[in-house]
């Protein structure tokens, strides 16, 4: 009679499973789980990969006109020209080096991440990814909401949609995150349409309206005196233009996630993970280009929307307010090519946070879980994308889908990740000796740090958000460290040629270890160490020791490999020395390999630890040492659930 076939449909929920982690790095019993993360993207021309990026960046043109005559007048044009210079000469110079130095996209992070160690460090890593998760998700938020303003605003649209502008943004993030969940190469195609067709018809405007200024002398001669009416001098205009300035720091968004998403771009078939020539090469035109055709949009949209917009059309409530060049469109194209442009415009908005989603997924997960900060599946897309939209939904209905509510909190996320970025590659270039650069990168961090502090000053609520963010992915970080603390965190052991010999001899035997605190390294100390152990212990006299000793280096990292040497220290004390981060990890990855070696289970030995058991439990979370009898216990006890496999310990 055949045996029943236990083969069959698998679970729904199990399929879902495997669905939301497919392409997530497989743990390992013996190993820690994050020993590599898989961080393969789909790779692309750098054109391609611009259109997404410039999704965030380009879709600026949809409000940045109106934000430049609000904040600055008549003197709109002349503001923007300095927000031109700035990008240029300033960001687009920065994030070049950047791309240079951070090819992997981890952008100015990571060449900040190294300036300190051990714990500032991180918590440096830690506040400056809550500015940059700032930055990202209120770009996914702020730009759904804007495309929902300006699809209640066309005016086919029926009234009753004005009632419903947090509910039509929801649905535009859910759709935003169904595409990443479809795949990231869907989101780059649709990049590449939304992005041509969206800059031809800018470029259709911005052409028509000049042409009317051409062809309508009135209009400059008008703006130009009421201009000198106004500010008289032009070194005042100059002054108030460069004051205005911080208050059109939105259209510096998109360097950052040009950087963020560097992996995506092809490289040459040469390029290796060291010296990636061509991705490099890639992003450094991508950067150059974006920063080029904005500076062009910017001061022509700027100069038509100054000199062909009435001043009043532009308030709160008014047909020119957040879409100067959508009221252009409908002024002097018509209806049709009007509501066709503000079609355009809702798509990229609804879609520009893709560049935001696309930046966070490159970044979160090259930090957090090396951290040990987030949940091993934080290294698999598809969560990430169902947490990120779920953030967004949240941010969305608690600004009631606002935009001025947002632009604060967007415009300082952005500010402070270029300035940290300028602070960055001014940093390298001195270590570089590269004096000129230096000073010009020098300059261009102060230009960016009043930038940011004026901007905070007149928005403060933009700090405010961006605390926020902060303290959530500080206490969520630290509950996750927390709650991983007993797992392996060693990636590979490695014995060398002693260490092996010391574990091969003994496997005939019994494999005792002892674990000893570094401490004189004298022949009182061990002799010390093998007494006390066999009266507390009961170990017998023929069986043999060896010492096995940690030396914490860094105790904020969360995993490391662990290289093994064997010495004999005076002339018969056979020692295994190791450095890492954590004691008690360091030791359970020995025993484990030391077993998997001989085919025997070690035993190893301690001493229990004085002092009050939460202090020792404290020191071990912070410093790596402590409570380690118990806690090399527990982390055997989840690295093998089998306890006819799990090493003996011992505590005397």
């Amino acid at each position: 009679m055949a045996e029943p076939s236990n083969s069959g449909p698998r679970p729904v929920s199990h399929r879902l499973r495997q669905w939301l982690l497919e392409g997530m790095p497989r743990r390992s019993r013996r190993l820690a789980a994050f020993s590599e993360p898989d961080h393969s993207h789909p790779c692309s021309p750098w054109w391609k990969v611009m259109c997404l990026t410039g999704l965030d960046y380009f879709s600026t043109l949809g409000y940045q006109p109106g934000i430049a005559v609000l904040a600055a007048g008549l003197l709109s044009p002349l503001a923007t020209v300095v927000l031109v210079l700035v990008t240029l000469f300033g960001a687009l110079p920065v994030y070049r080096r950047v791309a240079k130095e951070s090819p992997h996209g981890m952008g100015s992070i990571a060449m900040l991440e190294h300036l300190l160690p051990f714990w500032k460090g991180k918590l440096f890593v830690l506040g400056l990814l809550g500015f940059a998760a700032t930055d990202f998700v209120i770009t996914m938020s702020l730009s759904a909401a804007d495309a929902t303003e300006h699809l209640i605003e066309n005016p086919h649209v029926p009234a009753a949609f004005n009632h419903h502008q947090v509910g039509i943004t929801l649905v535009f993030l859910a759709v935003l995150g169904a595409v990443f969940l479809k795949g990231f190469k869907e989101a780059i195609g649709v990049a590449v349409a939304l992005v041509a067709v969206y800059l031809t018809l800018n470029a259709v405007v911005v052409t028509v309206g000049l042409w009317h200024v051409a062809t309508s002398p009135q209009v400059v001669t008008d703006w130009t005196r009421a201009l000198t009416t106004q500010h008289g001098d032009v070194f005042v205009m100059i002054a108030l233009a460069l004051l205005v300035f911080p208050r059109l720091a939105l259209g510096l968004s998109g360097f950052e996630t040009g950087v963020a998403v560097m992996p995506h771009i092809k490289g040459d078939p040469t390029d290796t993970e060291e010296r990636p020539t061509g991705r490099i090469r890639g992003a450094r035109r991508l950067l150059t280009t974006a920063a080029l055709i904005m500076s062009v949009f910017l001061i022509t949209s700027s100069v038509v929307a100054t000199l062909l917009i009435p001043a009043r059309a532009f308030q709160p409530g008014q047909p020119a307010y957040g879409r100067a060049l959508a009221y252009l469109a409908h002024e002097y194209l018509g209806s049709g090519f009007g509501s066709v442009y503000d079609l355009s415009t809702i798509a990229i908005l609804w879609f520009a946070g893709a560049s935001a989603m696309a930046g966070l997924l490159n970044l979160l997960p090259r930090y957090l879980p090396r951290y040990g900060m987030a949940p091993h599946w934080a290294q698999s897309v598809r969560p990430m994308v169902l947490v990120l939209t779920g953030v967004a939904f949240l941010i969305t209905w608690i600004f009631q889908a606002d935009v001025d509510a947002q632009g604060g909190a967007y415009a300082t996320g952005v500010l402070v990740l270029i300035t940290s970025a300028a602070f960055a590659v001014t940093i390298a270039a001195r270590r570089a000796r590269e004096h000129h650069w230096t000073v010009a990168f020098g300059v261009i961090s102060a230009v960016f740090v009043y930038t940011t502090l004026a901007n905070v000053v007149e928005r403060p609520d933009g700090v405010k958000i961006g605390a926020c963010f902060i303290a959530a992915i500080f206490v969520i970080s630290l509950l996750s460290r927390s709650y991983r603390a007993f797992e392996l965190r060693v990636t590979e052991v490695t014995l060398d040629e002693t260490a092996e010999r010391f574990v091969r001899d003994c496997a005939r035997r019994r494999v005792r270890l002892v674990a000893n605190e570094p401490g004189e390294g004298d022949v009182a100390e061990y002799r010390e160490k093998i007494r006390q152990m066999r009266a507390d212990g009961d170990i017998p006299v023929e069986d043999d020791i060896i010492f096995a000793e940690v030396i914490v280096r860094d105790p904020s990292e969360f995993e490391s490999s662990l290289n093994v040497h064997g010495q004999v220290l005076h002339g018969k004390y056979r020692v295994l020395r190791m450095e890492s981060s954590t004691v008690p990890n360091a030791l359970a990855a020995l025993l484990l390999d030391v077993r998997d070696r001989t085919g025997s289970r070690p035993h190893i030995h301690f001493e229990w630890t004085e002092g009050n058991p939460l202090t020792n439990l404290a020191r071990f979370f912070l410093f790596g040492v402590g409570e380690v009898a118990p806690v090399t216990r527990e982390v055997l006890r989840e690295a093998e659930p089998d306890p006819a496999r799990r090493p003996h310990v011992h505590v005397g």
